[in-house]
């Protein structure tokens, strides 16, 4: 974090790489090397400049952004912040390879832009870190016998993440089983992603999958992401479980906070839940998995090797609330191993 991060703008649109440019040289560890207008003009500078990070539109001339983060991955692994338009395409990208991304800014609206170039640094900062997820190539799971898990005590999973942890929760939510306890998902992300990730893993995992909304029950075979700027919380009458949304302080800097779902499973479930914290910058969710292992819980956290950032799985990891450590591509046969009892 001391080092100065070099920094390269890749976007169409002369008037905004100036504007940013000019907004992030008023930050002493960020250095703009370059800017470039399109991929092709791109791969050059990167040559030249050897930036530590990309910033990248998505829709940009000769080429689009998927693609030139794609193809750039397996010769230039840089981390990449994709910096675009609200639309679902960002998931794209990340699947592709890029690390993060962030809204662009509504133009003319001063408080809105000062905040998108914070947020944009903090993304900066934490990509400059990372490491760039999956070599551009689909991670590959390894395959263990599925046990019949319908006899299990277990009643519900929950899941946290930060950055990398989009495509985590997509590749778990492709291996697991369908016949799964109810899933809930806390995963940083800001308001209207939230329901764009919900769909789209809707759409590809096999599972029943929705944004949350409060007071929703907790169906097996079903999963529940956080909606983006609120809370989500685990709640318990008689035998119904709901998800419960609210919009409170941050917590841990962060709303949603897996801290938060986490310690409202603790108090509810002895025994009877498994809780997963995956890749991610920061603290958040590790003591809420300690009061989940204390109250007799299973937990799981994400090893170093295979995280984008190793932040939140080592924070609870290094405070004992992991129960099993292990690589993205075990962690789900590590839940159905608990799920049928032999963990």
């Amino acid at each position: 974090m001391g080092s100065v991060i070099k920094v390269m703008i890749v976007d169409d649109s002369l008037f905004f790489r100036e504007m940013l440019s000019a907004k992030l040289a008023s930050y002493s560890n960020l250095e703009v090397v370059a800017t470039a207008a399109d991929p092709y003009d791109a791969v050059e500078k990167i040559k030249k400049y050897k930036p530590d990070v990309l910033t990248c539109d998505i829709e940009m001339p000769k080429m689009n952004g998927i693609e030139f983060i794609r193809q750039l991955m397996p010769q230039y692994p840089i981390p990449v912040v994709v910096v675009s338009s609200v639309s679902n395409v960002v998931f794209k990208a990340l699947h592709a390879g890029a690390v993060d991304f962030i809204a662009k800014p509504k133009a003319g609206n001063k408080e809105e832009l000062d905040l998108f170039v914070n947020e944009l640094v903090g993304k900066i900062r934490i990509a400059s870190m990372a490491k760039v997820p999956y070599n551009n190539e689909e991670l590959v799971l390894e395959k263990e016998h599925m046990n019949d898990i319908t006899k299990s005590n277990i009643d519900l999973i929950a899941i946290g993440a930060s950055t990398g942890g989009t495509e985590a929760i997509r590749q778990i939510l492709k291996e697991l089983p369908k016949d799964m306890p109810g899933i809930v998902i806390v995963q940083h992300i800001p308001p209207v992603f939230s329901k764009m990730f919900a769909d789209g893993l809707n759409e590809t995992t096999g599972f029943k999958v929705k944004e949350a909304e409060d007071r929703d029950i907790i169906k097996p075979g079903h999963v529940y992401v956080a909606p983006g700027d609120f809370h989500s919380r685990v709640s318990k009458l008689g035998s119904v479980y709901r998800v419960n949304c609210v919009k409170e302080d941050k917590v841990n800097n962060h709303r949603p906070s897996v801290d938060v779902l986490f310690e409202s499973v603790a108090k509810i479930c002895k025994g009877n839940a498994i809780g997963v914290i995956l890749t991610g910058m920061g603290k958040d969710g590790a003591m809420g998995l300690l009061s989940m292992k204390k109250n007799g819980n299973f937990t799981i956290g994400q090893d170093e090797e295979s995280s984008v950032v190793y932040g939140m799985p080592k924070a609870a990891y290094d405070i004992g609330a992991v129960v099993k450590r292990v690589p993205l591509n075990k962690v789900a046969s590590t839940i159905v191993s608990a799920l049928s009892g032999k963990m």
